[in-house]
């Protein structure tokens, strides 16, 4: 898509809405100023991607032959966001590639989720791929979908992807079957792949995009119909479900007689009029609410296990927070919790976390939510859920102060749907050989974050972190895959799983004393000063800063003819 394509759009979407209005005789929005100011500053934010376009854009291939003298051949398991985006940076800088997809299209979790979910922070800070144009500050699920294909198809991915080829293993490749001798990382080679049968031939390099959000978690309650009591829950890890099938009271026994349905299900979930019941406060809760409002929901509750921190959908305060170096809690950090407190929470200070600081945990990011408690249209319930009832959820409800499973009052909150607001599970990485990952050295604690310790040939982009403040899609997806090329290119580059287990063991170091472990959180800049030190401790990697940091160079010359 072109910018003035995009302009366009957006031009088009103005002209449309005005003539909406003015059929319903809203006067005031035909002619009000404050439109005309945001289809400028669309414009204007179309046109300043244009820039990033011409600096940043990796040329495509043009046409499904190219490369026709690849550097390497990477394969690339999964086709959400990060997998589009890192195999069109392997392709347009001279490497071939496989996409392998368990699904039947491309777009990963934003395939699987309501019509009405959307960028939770600003799309100029979710570049997922220079070549993306978006046309919103915080485009819907549709447009994102469109982007993701849009970049999918540009850079010739579409006949190299292999849909409903989930990837049950990847082994080493054999010397034979290699064709090479140079397969030890201790001796600055690295291992061939093989995926599942081996029928697409032994791969240079693996990344691995399973991202961390995969099926629906439907966790199972007592009271639940048409199944045993917590049958849905796989993992048995639930504290409510514990706590739910210890508790005797009245409710013992009863079924709940509405409907069931999981927060990624509510596109065709009739929900007008009803009184919604939420369990789970996180990210998917909070979007939960306000789909089921916009939806014609009568009112909402959420019942919250524990409370999140919840910061608003503005750059300037988001970037800044993200730009924290230390990656954990400091002595200055009740400067961002008073200052939320204050500017965003204001009336309902009691929402925010007692127990766990800003910089402890990943953040919901949302302007709304709050506005919805305020007038009445959400109930907001601290509290365990104990059990279904006929006609609603039982909850253990607690103080600010406490924490899950302590004491508290049981009440019952009547709904005509409860909403499992329970988030997804976590995909696994089990196809992997285990000896990748040995003790003391399994995700997070990799190199980079991304890399297995014993072989720097697998890459996990986006999927062995736990909690951060930043964005999944932003310029470190590119960076991660070209770092990867950049070692496939020259073999001085590379690191020995000597050198990346010191690096994760200095990373302990520094933040020994974090919540929940050194590197199982961490901020956008305490990232990219990762990745700036890849360079600096090595001075024969300072000649690949440019292509590794802002994708110049490495260019197949027949791409630009």
């Amino acid at each position: 898509m072109s910018i003035s394509t995009a302009c366009a759009n957006v031009v088009q979407e103005y002209v449309s809405d005005t003539r909406k209005f003015a059929s319903q005789r809203r006067i005031l929005s035909v002619v009000s100023p404050w439109r005309a100011y945001e289809l400028s500053l669309q414009i204007f934010y179309i046109c300043l991607q244009g820039i990033i376009l011409l600096l940043f854009k990796p040329t495509p291939p043009k046409s499904p032959d190219q490369p026709t003298h690849p550097h390497g051949k990477i394969a690339v398991v999964g086709a959400g966001l990060t997998g589009i985006s890192s195999a069109a940076h392997a392709i347009a800088h001279g490497f071939d590639v496989v996409i392998y997809e368990a699904g039947d299209r491309p777009g990963g979790i934003w395939a699987h989720v309501n019509k009405t979910s959307g960028l939770q922070l600003n799309s100029l800070i979710y570049r997922f791929h220079p070549a993306v144009l978006w046309t919103h500050a915080f485009p819907h699920r549709d447009e994102v979908l469109g982007e993701i294909r849009r970049v999918w198809k540009e850079y010739q991915l579409e006949p190299r992807t292999r849909f409903n080829t989930p990837v049950t293993s990847v082994k080493r490749a054999t010397k034979e079957s290699a064709n090479s001798d140079d397969l030890d990382p201790k001796h600055q080679g690295h291992a061939r792949w093989i995926i599942n049968d081996g029928e697409d031939g032994p791969f240079d390099a693996v990344i691995v995009t399973v991202g961390t959000c995969g099926k629906p978690q439907k966790v199972g309650f007592p009271g639940m119909p048409d199944s045993e009591e917590g049958s849905d829950n796989k993992s048995d890890k639930s504290d409510e479900k514990q706590q739910g099938k210890s508790s005797e009271d009245e409710h013992e026994g009863e079924v709940f007689q509405g409907q069931i349905i999981h927060s990624s299900e509510l596109d065709d979930a009739d929900l007008e009029g009803k009184t919604i019941v939420v369990i789970g406060s996180g990210a998917s809760g909070v979007e939960a609410v306000e789909t089921a409002l916009s939806k014609g929901a009568k009112e909402t509750t959420m019942i919250a296990r524990d409370d999140k921190w919840i910061i608003p959908r503005n750059i300037i305060f988001d970037t800044t927070l993200s730009a924290q170096p230390f990656g954990r809690e400091t002595p200055l950090s009740f400067i961002w919790e008073w200052f939320l407190k204050i500017w965003h929470y204001r009336d309902l200070k009691d929402l925010a976390p007692a127990h766990r600081g800003i910089f402890e945990g990943t953040p919901v990011v949302n302007d709304e939510f709050l506005d919805h408690v305020r007038a009445g249209k959400c109930s907001y319930i601290r509290g365990d859920t104990l059990r279904l009832t006929k006609s609603g959820v039982l909850v253990n409800v607690r103080s600010r102060e406490s924490k899950p499973k302590d004491p508290g009052e049981k009440k019952e909150f009547n709904g005509d749907v409860v909403v499992l607001a329970t988030g997804f599970e976590r995909p696994t990485i089990d196809f992997l050989p285990d000896d990748l990952f040995p003790e003391d050295y399994q995700r997070p604690d990799l190199y980079l974050q991304n890399f297995p310790t014993e072989d720097w040939s697998i890459l996990l982009t986006n999927s062995a972190y736990q909690n951060a403040i930043g964005t999944v899609g932003h310029f470190h997806i590119g960076i991660y895959t070209r770092i990867l090329l950049s070692l496939l290119l020259d073999r001085d580059a590379r690191p020995s799983p000597k050198d990346m287990k010191l690096w994760v063991d200095a990373i302990r170091f520094v933040k020994r004393g974090a919540s929940g472990g050194p590197l199982s959180f961490f901020t956008y800049m305490e990232l990219t000063i990762w990745l700036s030190m890849f360079h600096i401790f090595r001075p024969d990697r300072i000649r690949w800063v440019f292509f590794i940091m802002q994708g110049w160079g490495v260019t197949p010359k027949e791409y630009k003819h």
